[in-house]
């Protein structure tokens, strides 16, 4: 690899890795919340085991996240000083503001963690919903910055400087509402659905063991932590399809080339046809193996099927973001999102029949394989917007080959925050799959 793409690899993958732990995160205090106040509500000692056992979950990936969060603001001005030189004065104060909610985030947690007997059922009740509320907030403020890169306002450029500058107006920016939301619920939906894939894997186990080995004990909690995940995902999975619609229509008009890479559309038409699958050949400028929705394209981009979809050939062909990649990306986002559609409304379809989808083991089976199902889609979306923007680090502003810094041996950089990265990730996964097996047969 040449010198910027060790600097897009290195940043890909610190991202890549961060945003799992950062999107649970972001959940699992409102998942400890809702069981704290259940039991503090009813009294269920199941309800007091999950507070407990998601509580664990919060510390370790919390821990894990700030680690890898904050190596990753470093590297954004390690990596690519030119950009910052710029963005620095302009995009600061939603960076600074996000630093305030992970403070504030950490504090409410520690005073959850070591509250216990110490603070009001009340008080310690309302630190658990805080420590979620500042998680989100925090994730928004980043999102802010990134869709200030997507979509760049709040300062005028002229002759290679930004002057006029507005911070609140570069907050503010036409890509935050709409990319903060998609990717708020895409934490939400990722996480659920890896946790039902794990209490169903603990169901199973369960029952492997039988009830003289386990109690029985194993199964409730499993059970009951459904009680909370399933709904989530139904939800969000509902609503992940309308606000990818609205995204992709204001990626049409926003970023015109990256929605046309999206769906590997290279010649303007109207009505354009939506493609499902396909190989691109951006030298040909062909697709092979795809299938074609006549005029859904036009409907997904401008909301009419008869509606003219610009291509990639009305662009400099210097500034076509890597076709392949960003279609296999959105396809695969895609995919999966309608995947978790069909468990969720299969979900929906069980509850109204009256079916207990939990005694079958073949659903079960199907749940644990739908596991990293949120997760990969997650960090598809990820690859869409990045790769997306390519070759602009700020949308046709500064291009990412202006910006990265001229020190050499980022190879040796790469490789080792691969290696502690790992290494990172392999301990607060063992700790937490540790701890779950040893949930999945107390008693």
């Amino acid at each position: 690899m040449d010198h910027l793409e060790l600097a897009r690899s290195q940043m890909a993958f610190s991202l890549g890795f961060h945003i799992i732990f950062a999107s649970i995160s972001m959940v699992m205090p409102f998942l400890m919340f809702a069981a704290y106040r259940n039991y503090l509500r009813d009294g269920q000692e199941v309800d007091l085991r999950l507070t407990r056992a998601w509580m664990k979950g919060s510390a370790i990936l919390f821990a894990t996240g700030a680690v890898t969060g904050t190596t990753l603001s470093f590297q954004l001005g390690l990596l690519w000083p030119e950009f910052m030189r710029h963005a620095g004065p302009i995009f600061g104060m939603p960076f600074s503001l996000e630093g305030a909610a992970f403070f504030l985030e950490a504090i409410f947690l520690g005073l959850f963690l070591y509250g216990w007997d110490r603070l009001s059922p009340r008080v310690h009740l309302m630190c658990a919903f805080l420590v979620g509320v500042c998680g989100l907030a925090s994730g928004a403020l980043v999102i802010a910055a990134n869709g200030w890169m997507n979509a760049p306002t709040g300062f005028d450029w002229v002759d290679g400087q930004a002057i006029n500058i507005d911070p609140w107006a570069a907050m503010f920016n036409d890509a935050w509402p709409l990319q903060a939301l998609h990717m708020l619920v895409a934490a939400f939906q990722a996480t659920s659905m890896a946790a039902i894939g794990l209490h169903s894997w603990g169901i199973l186990r369960q029952r492997s063991l039988g009830p003289g080995r386990s109690g029985g004990g194993g199964s409730v909690f499993h059970r009951r932590a459904m009680t909370y995940l399933v709904p989530i995902l139904v939800v969000t999975s509902l609503l992940q399809p309308l606000i990818g619609d609205r995204s992709a229509k204001s990626i049409a008009e926003r970023q015109p080339e990256k929605f046309a890479a999206m769906e590997s559309h290279f010649r303007t038409e109207g009505p354009a046809s939506l493609l499902i699958g396909g190989w691109p050949d951006e030298e040909k400028q062909e697709v092979s193996w795809g299938i074609h929705i006549p005029g859904a394209l036009s409907f997904l981009a401008h909301g009419s099927f008869d509606a003219e979809v610009r291509g990639l050939e009305e662009f400099p062909r210097s500034e076509w973001p890597p076709v392949l990649i960003t279609h296999l990306a959105f396809q695969i986002m895609v995919g999966l999102g309608m995947a978790m559609l069909l468990v969720s409304l299969i979900f929906l379809v069980g509850r109204w029949r009256g079916i207990d989808l939990w005694q079958r083991a073949g659903w079960l089976r199907l749940l644990v394989v739908m596991t990293p199902a949120g997760f990969l889609a997650l960090e598809a979306g990820w690859v869409v917007t990045e790769v997306g923007r390519q070759p602009w680090i700020l949308y046709r502003i500064l291009e990412t080959a202006q910006s990265v810094t001229p020190v050499p041996g980022l190879g040796w950089s790469f490789a080792l925050i691969v290696l502690i990265y790992s290494v990172l990730g392999t301990i607060s996964f063992s700790l937490l799959w540790k701890w779950f097996q040893i949930e999945s047969v107390k008693p």
